[in-house]
C-alpha cells in the first residue's frame, strides 16, 4: 500500500480540498472493486463505475448512510463542511443540490484518509459500495 505523510492541520483544509482527495480515493476503491468483480473491459469498467462515482449515486449512497445514522458526529461536521464548501463552478450533468451533497461524502472520505482512519474510511467506502451497487447496505442484504 502507498505511505503517504500526514498532512500538517489537515482537519483545518476546507471542504474543496477534502472533496479532492476524496473523490480520488473513491475512484481508486471503487475500480479496485470491479476489478476484484472480475470485470475486465474498459468500457463496462468505466460504465459501472460511473454508476457508482456519480454525483447522483453519491448524494444518494449519502443520504441513505445518514437515514441509517451512519455518520458520527464529527463525521456530520465534515459532510457540513463539504456540502457548505462554494466551488465558484456550475456543474455539468446535476443540479446544484445534487453535487453539494456529493462533495459532502467525498470530504469526508479526503478527511478519513488525511486522518489515516483507515479502518472507518474502509468501513464507509464498503457500504458506499455495496449502496452504490445494490442500493441496499451490506447489513441489509443478508435479510
Amino acid at each position: 500500500m502507498l505511505q503517504f505523510e500526514q498532512i500538517k492541520d489537515s482537519k483545518q483544509l476546507n471542504g474543496l480540498a477534502l472533496a479532492y482527495m476524496g473523490d480520488a480515493i473513491f475512484e481508486i476503491y471503487v475500480r479496485h472493486h470491479l476489478l476484484k468483480q472480475g470485470f475486465t473491459k474498459p468500457n463496462d469498467l468505466h460504465k459501472k463505475a460511473s454508476r457508482i462515482v456519480s454525483a447522483k449515486s453519491q448524494a444518494d449512497i449519502l443520504f441513505r448512510l445518514q437515514d441509517e445514522s451512519f455518520f458520527t458526529e464529527e463525521e456530520e461536521a465534515v459532510l457540513r463542511r463539504g456540502r457548505n464548501a462554494k466551488s465558484g463552478t456550475t456543474p455539468k450533468n446535476t443540479d446544484v443540490q445534487t453535487y453539494r451533497h456529493s462533495t459532502a461524502f467525498e470530504a469526508l472520505l479526503g478527511y478519513l484518509f488525511l486522518e489515516k482512519r483507515e479502518e472507518r474510511l474502509n468501513q464507509l467506502i464498503a457500504e458506499a459500495i455495496q449502496v452504490g451497487t445494490s442500493g441496499r447496505k451490506t447489513n441489509e442484504s443478508a435479510t
